[in-house]
């Protein structure tokens, strides 16, 4: 959906703090005692049908038609219902009680105390000044007049609403009336208007919201905000409940430099399927000239266990969509926006894999045969059978047909079947295996000299061993130290494929998972020769009674004993007896420290080609320090450090930078603070960011405000911080009861 460049978002949430004082804790709820003489759980059952007793601590005066005067301190008890007063009278034709001084109503929903009122059997009442608490929400607040129905209703009138608790009243709903339905979790209120500190910050003449997790339709807290592209901004949502298993949320909004547009957010859930659709239209946007669009459809539906279909689909309007309307540099990012249908069929052993994928253009710059290729579409089969005397049979096979406007475009089926044996022992594992790999095209758009039907045919023979060797290690044997040795021969000869198009054929960077990969290309158009040995060697600190790992490093190489000749067009080929070094190193569990770095390492010309390295320091909850490195030969070196730390129980401070050595410059910065009362939250940050493909730099402020237990169906702005700071989450965090 459109996001906003500067977002000032008024959130009303049921999140609470992330930390939680003594003095800003709820009282436990104490449930009134039942009437002396009761039989146990007669207490819990339906107190309308329950008899009620009467206790006074004075006189009574009794009439003959049953009416009474009771003085010197009163108690009336009903089930779990209980009032408390000076004084009360009593009407037996109605079944009323008139009660005054000091009035207090007890009972599970609600509690309140007021200077005079009535209450009858049924459980209806009427009280004057009281004072209200919720319990079960937890909620209170102060009425001129409360009125209780038999159905659970409260109507309240001059009302001051909060969740905060006694003693620390930061957030207030005033109101000339509102109702609150007990049985159906509901509430709404007219001339309202909400002050945070005393200071009004919102008013509405009508209001719905949930005092319970239940969801309710109505509109939600708008959002404000001012961004240098789009001007001034606001939206407001409208939050629908269709049914419980379905809902939408309706945002119109403006951009003062833009326009008007309509935001719409679908949510689905049914026995066998689930899903999501959303858009965001700006018709005839006043800076761009024409109407932008984004939508997007994500869906899943298991018609069993063994058979699934998803769907992700999505689109824009044009190219530079992301770049107007996305927040922060991962929008400049995007070339290619993918859609895709897939069904799924899982039986014993194997899996068939149906896919029809497309791709919108969005970087428009890119060269037309450098595009990707449609899928239209591409069916896939593998299995896996075990056999007698430890031997597996297994086959992977597909058949795709590649579609694109400019370039070569056709059929392409590949199988490969393969036979292994393996033999698996303590501490040691060997397994031989052959198999044959099979490829046919039928082209068109070739050249005319061209061959329109390529195929090509080779074997393929390996050889994977390793052994483990462990050894106990610690003062009190405490830890476990592991050495590890890998070796895998691959024998593939050398076929002729410079004939064969590439339609989805690419080579990824050497790392530890493809150095012991049969075939060193991904996709099934090239197939590299191989007389080739890789070699791995890993060691592990565990601790020996839990296998705990703290730490993992792992360094590895190709051995040639002929040089690769299969190459992609534009690939330099091998020409040297060894493949660059890959190592990588983890610490996973060393106190409130970890720590990870990967390289690729040219012995021969004794430089880096490519390297990363990550540092995290996480002493508590709400508190993670991470810092950062990414290096490329030739294409990017950077530096990213970003910290979220509790200075106390109520503060807490964000940053994140990300540098370009390479371009010195910074792509994205931010900072800010975040403040916890006991019933709200205030964030504020203020953004530097890369935001668009030229390399131009905008900014932005993201200003959030959530008063606790307004309302259950809210905008969260802590997803940004999510993602931007790897290990903060704010769901970790304690939370009001």
């Amino acid at each position: 959906m459109i996001s906003r460049q500067v977002i000032v978002l008024l959130a009303a949430t049921t999140l609470a703090p992330p930390a939680v004082a003594a003095e800003c804790l709820w009282p436990a709820v104490e449930p009134p005692a039942a009437p002396a003489g009761l039989p146990a759980g007669d207490a819990a059952a339906d107190p309308d049908d329950q008899p009620i007793e009467v206790r006074s601590g004075g006189g009574a005066e009794v009439s003959r038609q049953g009416d009474a005067k009771l003085t010197g301190g009163v108690t009336i008890v009903q089930g779990d219902r209980q009032v408390t007063a000076e004084s009360a009278t009593y009407d037996a034709a109605a079944r009323r009680f008139e009660v005054e001084g000091d009035v207090e109503f007890r009972s599970p929903e609600l509690r309140l105390k007021g200077a005079s009122g009535s209450w009858d059997a049924l459980g209806t009442g009427m009280f004057t000044g009281a004072e209200f608490e919720l319990p079960q929400r937890p909620a209170r607040g102060s009425a001129a007049e409360l009125e209780m129905t038999r159905e659970g209703v409260l109507k309240l009138g001059d009302v001051r609403f909060t969740t905060c608790p006694a003693g620390s009243t930061d957030w207030q709903l005033r109101a000339s009336a509102i109702e609150i339905d007990q049985r159906t979790q509901q509430g709404r209120g007219r001339n309202v208007r909400i002050d945070l500190k005393g200071i009004p910050i919102l008013y509405t003449p009508v209001i719905t919201f949930p005092v319970g997790p239940a969801r309710k339709s109505g509109f939600l807290f708008p959002s404000f905000g001012n961004s240098d592209k789009s001007g001034f901004e606001v939206g407001v949502p409208y939050y629908v409940n269709l049914a419980p298993n379905y809902d939408l949320t309706l945002t119109p909004f403006l951009m003062s430099r833009r326009g008007f547009g309509l935001g719409a957010d679908f949510r689905y859930l049914t026995g066998r399927s689930r899903g999501k659709v959303e858009t965001d239209y700006l018709p005839g946007d006043d800076l761009a000239g024409e109407d932008r669009r984004y939508s997007a459809l994500v869906h899943r539906t298991d018609f069993t266990d063994a058979l699934r279909f998803d769907a992700d689909l999505a689109d824009v309007s044009d190219s530079r969509y992301f770049e107007d309307f996305g927040l922060g540099p991962d929008g400049t990012s995007i070339m290619f926006l993918d859609r895709n249908l897939r069904l799924a069929w899982l039986g014993r052993g194997w899996r068939l894999d149906g896919l029809i994928q497309d791709f919108q253009v969005i970087d428009l710059d890119v060269d037309p045969l450098d595009r990707p290729y449609s899928r239209l579409p591409q069916v896939a089969f593998t299995g896996l059978w075990p056999m007698p005397g430890g031997f597996e049979a297994s086959i992977d096979a597909e058949t795709v047909w590649f579609d694109r406007d400019t370039g070569v475009t056709g059929l392409r089926a590949d199988v490969a079947p393969r036979v292994a044996w393996g033999l698996r022992g303590s501490g040691y594992h060997v397994e031989p295996s052959a198999a044959w790999r099979a490829t046919a095209y039928e082209l068109s758009d070739t050249e005319p000299d061209a061959d329109d039907s390529p195929s090509r045919t080779a074997p393929i023979l390996s050889l994977d061993a390793g052994l483990v060797f462990e050894r106990e290690s610690g003062e009190r044997r405490q830890f476990l130290h592991t050495l590890e040795p890998r070796l895998r021969y691959t024998w593939i000869p050398y076929r002729d494929q410079d004939d064969l198009p590439v339609f989805d054929t690419a080579l990824p960077d050497l790392n530890l998972v493809q150095l012991f990969r049969t075939n060193r290309y991904v996709g099934a158009d090239r197939l590299g020769d191989a007389n080739e040995l890789a070699a791995g060697f890993t060691t592990r600190l565990l601790r020996a009674e839990s296998g705990q790992q703290y730490l993992t490093a792992t360094i590895g190489q190709r051995f040639y004993f002929e040089s690769p000749q299969v190459v992609l067009p534009g690939e330099t080929p091998e020409r040297r007896n060894a493949s660059n070094f890959v190592g990588e190193v983890e610490l996973t569990a060393w106190r409130s420290w970890s720590a990870r770095a990967g390289i690729e390492w040219d012995g021969e010309q004794s430089n880096t080609l490519r390297g990363e390295g990550s540092v995290q320091y996480r002493p508590a909850d709400g508190t993670v320090v991470n810092l950062g490195y990414r290096y490329r030969e030739g294409l990017l070196e950077q530096w990213d450090a970003a910290v979220a730390w509790r200075v106390s129980p109520s503060w807490q401070v964000f940053a994140r930078q990300v540098y370009s050595t390479k371009e010195d410059k910074s792509i994205d910065r931010f900072a800010g603070f975040e403040y916890a009362g006991c019933c709200w939250r205030l964030r504020l940050l203020g953004r530097n960011y890369v935001s668009n493909r030229t390399g131009e730099s905008d900014n932005s402020i993201l200003l959030q405000v959530e008063l606790t237990g307004l309302s259950s169906v809210g905008s969260r702005s802590d997803t940004f911080l999510e993602s931007a700071i790897r290990g903060y989450s704010p769901a970790s965090s304690a939370t009001l009861p």
